[in-house]
Formats: C-alpha cells, structure tokens, sequence
C-alpha cells in the first residue's frame, strides 16, 4: 500500500472521529488495552468516548465511529461488533495487519498496520512473541492520530487536563 493512500485513509480516519457523536472502541486482549488507552486520549479532545464491553457503553447508533483492532482481522468478536456498527449505521475505522481481512471488508477506513500478527512464528515480521509489534504499534498509532488531532484543534495542554481524571 502506497503511502498516499495511507495518509489518506489517515486524514479521513480523523475526520469521522471528529465529526462523530460517540467514538467507541474494540479490541481483544492486548489490542484491547492499547484501545482503552487510545479512548481516554479521543476522551481528552472532549470527544464522546466508550469502551465496547465496559457496562457504561450505551448503543452504537448512526454516524458514531468504532475504532477496531485486530492484528489477524478475524477475530470474531470484534469482526462482529464491526458489522453490527455498521448495520446501525455508524462509521468503523479498521487498525490490522491484513487488509483483505473481514474487518477491513466491514469497514469504513482500513489503517494498515505493518506488523506481525500473533501467529507469525517465523519471526518474518518481528522476533517479538504472539503480535507485540501489532499491539505496540495500535498504541502507537492511536497515539499519533490524537496528537495529529489534538495539534490541529489549537486547543492548550491545560484545557486538555481539565477533563483528565480527578477521582484518582
């Protein structure tokens, strides 16, 4: 993949995120921990953000984004929770390896993360064990589009913090 079409599918990743009444997200495992920590970042540019499973997540609903990860894309759940977004009309923004995959096919903007899935036991793609380079990077990359988003908003650091945690 080009790295046009890659910053492309970026800038327009962004914009469904901005434009969106609810974020949510989805991930298993690992995956799923490196999107909790991506939520409370979409949470810190005040965008209306729920982590798919948690109790508090109301209903998906036209025009909310899903942001999903999985390194193989067929990992069921989140493969399901991307067709049943898009059933209700909301937007899915992909992060996987294998773009081909069924969540890429559900999706509305597929971001290529070039690592190795959990099942590269070669070591092709990265030495690391079970798809840490996948997770690593959804955090990574996750991170990069709030910084790219936050940088664009012209919003200050400290307006940022006001939403930040104080029950801690």
């Amino acid at each position: 993949m080009s790295a046009a079409v890659q910053s492309a599918a970026w800038i327009r990743a962004g914009a469904l995120l901005l434009e969106a009444p609810a974020v949510f997200t989805i991930g298993t495992g690992r995956s799923g921990l490196a999107l909790q920590m991506a939520a409370m970042r979409f949470m810190h540019l005040g965008l209306a953000t729920h982590v798919v499973g948690e109790t508090t997540a109301p209903a998906i609903g036209a025009r909310d984004v899903l942001v999903a990860a999985s390194g193989s894309g067929s990992t069921k759940r989140v493969v399901r929770a991307a067709e049943t977004a898009r059933e209700q009309g909301a937007e899915v923004v992909a992060l996987t390896t294998a773009p081909e995959s069924a969540l890429a096919r559900a999706a509305t903007e597929v971001l290529v993360v070039p690592a190795a899935d959990k099942q590269d036991f070669d070591g092709n793609a990265s030495v690391q064990y079970g798809g840490s380079l996948f997770e690593q990077s959804v955090l990574l990359v996750t991170d990069a589009l709030f910084h790219a988003l936050w940088q664009t908003s012209g919003t200050q650091a400290r307006e940022l913090w006001r939403l930040h945690a104080n029950l801690e």
